[in-house]
């Protein structure tokens, strides 16, 4: 009898035990962070600064995938359209995200920062090519703009308030930390951008008109915003002849195009070649690093600076 109530008190207890663990399985789902997509790795760094870690911030892009050529598997669509925010850059950049149905809101950045409208030269380098950014008219390398990514910045720290109102305090003075070092970066290219002896670089393809623009120097390219594309006999000779009248030192391309045209050109005209970083997405190595948009603008320059000579 003894034995028979000690072995109904440890059934209780085990099924007390077993309670408390399912109430708990069932309020997990609840307490797990809110999920924000972005597909951007600019856009990314800067959620996942203002955020901190108060949610699950998911780069959509994997790391060492081009954007421009991206396309979703219905895994990683299901995924997204799971995600209680959703952050795109828009500008055409990405055309696959009119196949998403989002349960959720998505925020289209490029809807609230100042655009670059493309030149007819530019708009003609890319006519036989279908990309929507060239059909829009508008370079959608926006975020190498640092005023342009201070009102990502505020349009993200709304939303992400939006959120988790809990947080507003947190998502502020993030948001105001990460405005803080885009103007020192700012700062930092103005001064050494502003003396310079050469006015031109070259690259593979124009994703540096922003920085161009804003900084005062030309920009000399073999496509222009179509990375894919191939660059014609014409353009090429085009470039061989900049090179030799403006006396360019350095020609750029990207890591996520073919270098074979860019280190021809560059063998030829007994030029240097390197790597310009335009954060559309970012390498798999730079992932490894843990490289953040700061540090990669901050090796941009570097190497701007190079290649036009600035004193």
């Amino acid at each position: 009898m003894k034995t028979l109530k000690v072995f109904a008190l440890i059934l209780i207890l085990l099924l007390a035990v077993l309670f408390v663990f399912m109430q708990n399985e069932e309020k997990s789902p609840a307490s797990k962070k809110p999920i924000v997509g972005v597909t951007t790795f600019a856009l990314y760094d800067m959620t996942k600064h203002i955020a901190g870690n108060t949610m699950t911030v998911v780069n959509i892009l994997p790391f060492g995938v081009d954007p421009h050529g991206f396309e979703p598997t219905p895994r990683l669509m299901t995924s997204v359209e799971k995600s209680s925010l959703f952050i795109y850059s828009g500008a055409g950049l990405e055309p696959w995200i009119h196949g998403f149905t989002f349960k959720h809101k998505a925020i289209n950045i490029s809807k609230y920062v100042k655009l670059r409208k493309l030149r007819a030269d530019e708009i003609d380098k890319d006519h036989e090519h279908t990309h929507e950014a060239h059909h829009n008219s508008v370079d959608p390398h926006y975020w190498l703009d640092f005023n342009n990514m201070k009102i990502a910045a505020k349009v993200i720290s709304k939303e992400l308030i939006a959120l988790q109102p809990k947080e507003q305090a947190l998502y502020i003075k993030n948001r105001d930390n990460y405005i803080q070092m885009l103007e020192k970066l700012d700062e930092a290219y103005k001064q050494r951008l502003s003396h310079c002896e050469e006015k031109s670089v070259v690259v593979s393809h124009n994703a540096l008109g922003y920085v161009a623009n804003r900084y005062g120097f030309d920009v000399e390219s073999l496509t222009g915003l179509s990375p894919e594309a191939e660059p014609s006999a014409q353009a090429i000779k085009r470039i061989f002849q900049d090179i030799h009248t403006q006396g360019i030192k350095t020609i750029f391309y990207e890591n996520f195009v073919n270098d074979k045209v860019t280190k021809t050109i560059a063998k030829d005209a007994n030029i240097s070649v390197d790597v310009f970083q335009p954060l559309g997405n970012i390498t798999a190595d730079e992932a490894r690093e843990k490289l953040t948009y700061k540090d990669i603008m901050l090796k941009n320059l570097e190497k701007l600076s190079k290649a036009l000579m600035c004193k």
